[in-house]
């Protein structure tokens, strides 16, 4: 009987391992890049358990043993780089970096009707730029306080869970709202004015996700992430790119916007920042992210406390300091990367304009 429990134990792990290898956008396979840490712990867990109360002394029992070994270190593949055993991918700020920006993103939770902790977090952290998403006119009308700390300011309400809000201490120029993929999800992009006059492109996104009560694949999502990785490859200014993106830091798309951008990821060596659910602490995973350009080294980033919606805010700091990275830091896209690409904005009802959003 023990033998069988830990055999069908082993079979769904194995299961879950193998769905998100499955090249297509159905929101049910895709929603298995995200629990790759819980499915890790879980193989841990049951190959412990295994080792300790059934002796490895027959072949089926091997090949049990190896199958979950097996699932334990592909899962292992695709978050380590999130944890410390990796090496960074970003670089401290030097010490004399002087040029920084201080950036906070939070998905508000539009029914969430209670603002004042994100307020207040904002007036204690004191963010050169806050990028908000899920925002309503309540929200809107809520969050207009914060315009004496952060008066440049680009707003797009919107009831359907989809609204976002950008406030800045720093002068933003060229700013739009632009709907790349689908006609009611915004996307803001603008031109941040440092002090000292340096300039730097910011594009705050928040795609559909592929879940059941969102979208049934997650086409108009990876399209998104393929349009705007596209168009920061070749930008000529520092480019931020930040926001709640619905998919795991780990995931094959986010690899794929990764290769494609040619954009650092400051979590890598140091962390998952897991930011969603707020509310379930077994089942989070990092969905609010900011990539950026070589052009910038990292002070420091936080996951901030609970301010009542679904999503942690999170704060990242960085330093304008050319030159510190590694030259070879990041992935590079190959011709399969750039076929994936292709049939991602073919699939969508997208139109591949990415020099349109370029700064």
């Amino acid at each position: 009987m023990l033998t069988l429990t830990f055999a069908a134990v082993t079979a769904l792990l194995a299961i879950a391992t193998l769905v998100p290898t499955i090249r297509s956008g159905k929101w049910w396979i895709r929603g298995f890049d995200f629990p790759r840490l819980q499915l890790l712990v879980v193989s841990a867990l049951t190959l412990a358990l295994h080792l300790a109360f059934h002796p490895v002394d027959d072949p089926w029992t091997i090949v049990v043993v190896t199958v979950n070994a097996a699932c334990m270190l592909w899962q292992a593949w695709w978050i380590i780089p999130y944890t410390r055993m990796a090496h960074v991918e970003v670089e401290d700020a030097p010490a004399d970096a002087d040029t920084r920006i201080r950036l906070m993103a939070s998905n508000v939770l539009t029914t969430n009707r209670d603002a004042d902790p994100l307020i207040a977090l904002v007036r204690a952290q004191r963010p050169d730029v806050l990028i908000a998403v899920e925002t309503d006119a309540w929200w809107e009308g809520k969050l207009e306080v914060l315009t004496d700390a952060l008066p440049h300011v680009m707003r797009c309400p919107l009831d359907n869970l989809y609204g976002m809000h950008v406030y800045s201490r720093l002068p933003l120029h060229d700013a739009e709202i632009r709907y790349l993929v689908e006609d009611d999800i915004p996307s803001i992009h603008a031109t941040l004015e440092l002090e000292g006059g340096r300039r730097v492109t910011l594009h705050a996104l928040h795609p559909r996700p592929p879940s059941p009560t969102e979208s049934d694949s997650s086409v108009d999502r990876d399209a998104e992430l393929v349009i705007v990785g596209r168009a920061v490859h070749d930008a000529t200014l520092p480019v931020i790119v930040a926001g709640d993106l619905n998919d795991v830091a780990w995931s094959r798309t986010t690899r794929l916007f990764r290769k494609l951008s040619g954009l650092l990821d400051p979590r890598i060596g140091r962390g998952m920042y897991n930011t969603f659910h707020a509310k379930l602490p077994g089942l989070r995973w990092p969905l609010d992210h900011l990539f950026h350009s070589r052009h910038f080294t990292l002070v420091g980033m936080q996951r901030l406390p609970d301010i009542g919606s679904d999503h942690f805010p999170i704060l990242v700091e960085l330093a304008l300091s050319p030159g510190e990275n590694d030259p070879d830091a990041g992935l590079d896209a190959d011709g399969d990367d750039e076929a994936d690409a292709d049939a991602a904005v073919e699939k969508s009802d997208a139109t591949d304009d990415a020099p349109s959003i370029q700064r």
